[in-house]
């Protein structure tokens, strides 16, 4: 049986590659040889398929790559969320106690009609203990969510007695609290009777009635002048 060599020059093949090559007319691709058609028609997919990533699937990705970078903070949002369906019946039960204790605190404030008796108790709570009062001067009512009184305090006597005039007064049974309390020395012709005064700013705190919250709620209502 013969056998018939077959001898390949590498070297006239690629001189027949560049032959195809050369003197292509850009404006007719029609009549190009059949190599650089399909070397065009590679060239011209993979620039679609560069420019196709560049201006759809990059965007893509780059929202893909977000949604990954959210999903830690989503799982730790979901662990805290499943905790408080669990603890649900707690929680339900803390915010009703919670709520019970304004409810307490709330009944502390007086109404309008009970301002005047406690100033008295105020008074009274420093007579009680042997102060003299040099000052008692209720100031302008301020008016928020609550009503607010600064009342002006000056008392003198001993030093127990203050103390324990302002213990009588933080154990009142309507809230009223004590602010810039200052004690000082006497001087002058009293420098010698053993007592001190006390200057301080006793704040008590009333709800608003009906007409005042309506007050309150047209005032915010209306528009603020430029």
């Amino acid at each position: 049986m013969a056998t018939k060599a077959l001898n390949f020059d590498l070297n006239a093949w690629f001189e027949g590659v560049q032959d195809q090559f050369r003197g292509l007319n850009p404006k007719e691709p029609g009549q190009w040889p059949t190599l650089p058609k399909v070397a065009a028609f590679v060239a011209v997919g993979i620039l679609v398929v560069v420019l196709g990533w560049l201006l759809l699937l990059s965007d893509e990705q780059t929202k893909l790559d977000a949604e990954r970078a959210r999903e830690p903070v989503l799982k730790e949002d979901f662990k805290a969320k499943l905790a408080q369906a669990v603890n649900l019946p707690e929680l339900r039960k803390q915010k009703s106690q919670v709520e019970e204790y304004v409810t307490q605190l709330e009944k502390q404030l007086p109404g309008k009609a009970e301002m005047d008796a406690l100033l008295s108790d105020i008074n009274q709570a420093g007579l009680g203990r042997g102060l003299q009062f040099e000052l008692f001067r209720p100031g302008q009512m301020v008016i928020k969510d609550y009503a607010e009184l600064p009342i002006s305090l000056r008392v003198s006597g001993r030093y127990h007695d203050i103390g324990a005039f302002a213990a009588d007064v933080a154990n009142l049974s309507r809230i009223v609290t004590l602010h810039n309390l200052v004690v000082v020395a006497p001087t002058g012709k009293d420098i010698n009777s053993g007592n001190l005064a006390m200057e301080a700013t006793a704040r008590t705190y009333r709800y608003l009635d009906q007409t005042e919250l309506a007050d309150q709620k047209k005032a915010a209502a209306k528009p603020k002048k430029p």
